[in-house]
């Protein structure tokens, strides 16, 4: 039985149909209970998983939107994990390397814009 699901309800990286709200994951370093929607509520708004939501169907966005969960699993885990916090608060070169690697991130998103 072949069900047509609209593009706006496919998983980012395997086009699976999902939920808009189920806990599917794309965000990697989520090893909570938190759906990629909870996160990006968490961390930006409601209004950006919706904007997001509408993205997954644009041609040509499969690479700029895997880098922006890469981003987006970075900032959750350091923002989730005291001790990684305090660990780089205590080593500047690790920090720096940390913002370093999200620069870079960002700026492979920009490229692609």
């Amino acid at each position: 039985m072949n069900v047509h699901v609209p593009a706006a309800r496919l998983c980012a990286d395997t086009r699976m149909p999902v939920d808009a709200k189920a806990r599917y994951r794309d965000i990697p370093y989520n090893y909570t209970s938190f759906s990629d929607r909870e996160i990006v509520i968490r961390l930006l708004s409601e209004a950006v998983w919706d904007a997001l939501v509408r993205l997954r169907i644009e041609p040509g966005l499969g690479q700029s939107l895997r880098i922006l969960h890469a981003l987006l699993g970075d900032i959750w885990v350091v923002r989730r994990n005291p001790y990684l916090q305090d660990d780089l608060l205590d080593n500047p070169k690790r920090r720096a390397l940390l913002i370093e690697a999200l620069n870079h991130r960002l700026a492979e998103i920009e490229k692609r814009r």
